[in-house]
């Protein structure tokens, strides 16, 4: 039996049965509080420094994504030195096992009430990565200590990731230096046209990098030999003998350059089963979002060719768990969200009754119910008005039930309550869609659809449920194995992390 069948299910089952699932009700506190360092100041984009320092993801968007040049530069310095073939990295074992988390790098509670449940979730496995957002707000290199070595000290195997758009506002310099060890500086955007002088005279430069301090807390944190590993580029790939895992950079704005592309489509050929990691989902909110490739294409279009023998693709950047099993010709195709690994949540209960998949088999984490009911309380206490938005997650799940037209997975009962006006109006309110229509009314407060740099103030908090997630894959006896497990920060399942979702593939 390998470890992976060693993680218990809590008595209490997990959101799908109960709200004691759920962490509505914790029997014990989280452990997690006490490991987290004195003094940390919870992470909030209320601050107006917060936000100037995000400032490069509007100026990408306005002036152009300097990425590619950024990311060419790189790679010419990273290549230079010495890579592997391929950007890849070869495995031999035939049983693989790794952990997949996206969104970590707040830094505070919310980050740290997931390191108990990984202790336990990661038991046996081989490596973990990083899928998006290493550090907030802006990647920079300073952030490394606190955001990255001492939250995964205990972790013993070596840790790869891939940058998320954050990452990307030091011109990806921090996580070249600690990712790929180049400690050469390309992060000189180059802006051209008329807006080009204004763009540079706007683009926030990256802090100083003080490598004392980096390989300080390497040492002090993940000094262990079997924690060390220099990946090949903030692209790779890992070969297995079953399986080929491939990763990609995608930016600032979500595409992928030219080099990267022809690179991409020379990875994925073959008839190994692979399986995609990337910072943008390409099926989200169930909305496809193929990812463009500079001269021509998608990356979707790429995952979906069967003469590449995919069987998953996962993304980070939106911060829960989805997933949408698809089917494309004769086999299926899961789409997998899996931002839930630290930082705040986006709302699951924006998301319509689903089109792309048959509602009965789309996943998500966590339920629609439960997120309308974590927001609700949320604008109870900025409002004040607490009588008028809180809904218990019965009262949510029953909202949501009724404006979307759908079967709650936690049903309470076969003959369910009808929603009070007041629930019907506050689902309406925090943008719950009629059916599967894609926006909602005029009232809708800003919930999911507004601007990337203001979305997330609103959706923070330090105490659970925190409605995090860690994905466990295990290779084995020809299958990959995918398992979801929720954080809630309560203390009985930090012990046993509960299984949100699970699905097997064949290879």
């Amino acid at each position: 039996m390998r470890a992976q069948d060693a993680v218990p299910q809590p008595a209490s089952g997990n959101s799908r049965s109960s709200e004691a699932g759920a962490g509505w009700t914790c029997g014990t506190p989280g452990r997690y509080e006490a490991l987290v360092p004195p003094r940390t100041r919870a992470f909030s984009w209320w601050r107006p420094g917060t936000l100037l320092r995000s400032r490069n993801d509007v100026l990408a968007h306005v002036f152009g994504d300097p990425s590619d040049d950024i990311r060419r530069a790189s790679l010419a310095a990273l290549t230079e030195r010495g890579v592997p073939a391929a950007f890849t990295v070869q495995r031999r074992e035939e049983d693989v096992s790794f952990v997949l988390m996206g969104d970590t790098g707040e830094g505070d509670r919310s980050q740290w009430a997931v390191v108990p449940a990984l202790d336990r979730i990661g038991a046996g496995t081989d490596f973990l990565v990083i899928a998006s957002d290493v550090i907030y707000p802006a990647g920079d290199t300073a952030d490394y200590p606190d955001k990255f070595f001492r939250p995964y000290t205990n972790y013993p195997g070596p840790i790869y990731a891939i940058p998320g758009n954050h990452d990307w506002y030091d011109g990806l310099r921090g996580f070249l230096r600690v990712f790929c060890d180049l400690r050469e500086d390309h992060a000189r955007p180059v802006f051209t046209g008329f807006f080009g002088p204004l763009a540079r005279l706007l683009w926030r430069r990256p802090g100083a990098v003080d490598d004392a301090a980096l390989d300080a807390a390497r040492a002090r944190y993940r000094g262990a030999p079997g924690q060390q590993a220099v990946q090949p580029g903030p692209y790779w790939a890992v070969d297995t003998p079953r399986l080929r895992i491939i990763a990609i950079d995608t930016g600032i704005a979500g595409g992928i350059d030219r080099d990267q592309g022809a690179w991409l489509r020379e990875v994925s050929a073959g008839p190994k089963p692979k399986l995609l990691i990337t910072g943008k989902p390409l099926l989200v909110d169930d909305e496809r979002r193929p990812g463009p490739i500079e001269g021509g294409g998608t990356v979707d279009d790429i995952v979906r060719d069967p003469a590449h023998h995919y069987v998953a693709a996962i993304g980070g950047d939106i911060h829960n768990y989805q997933r949408y099993p698809v089917k494309v010709g004769d086999r299926t195709l899961h789409y997998v969200v899996a931002g839930g690994g630290g930082a705040f949540m986006h709302a699951t209960h924006t998301i319509r009754r689903t089109r792309s998949v048959d509602e009965d088999a789309f996943r998500c984490y966590p339920l629609r119910g439960d997120s309308l009911s974590r927001y609700s309380k949320l604008y109870g206490a900025w409002t004040r008005l607490p009588k008028l938005f809180e809904l218990t997650p019965q009262e949510a799940t029953a909202a949501a039930r009724h404006r979307l037209g759908i079967r709650p997975a936690r049903g309470y009962g076969d003959a369910p309550t009808p929603p009070s006006a007041r629930a019907k109006f506050v689902a309406a309110l925090l943008g719950v869609p009629r059916g599967n229509r894609k926006r909602t009314g005029l009232l809708r407060l800003p919930v999911r659809r507004v601007p990337r740099w203001f979305r997330s103030e609103l959706a923070d908090w330090d105490r659970p449920p925190f409605f995090k997630s860690v994905l466990r894959l295990d290779v084995s006896d020809g299958e990959l194995r995918i398992r979801c497990f929720g954080v809630s920060g309560c203390g009985e399942h930090e012990d046993a992390p509960p299984v949100e979702d699970e699905v097997t593939i064949q290879l």
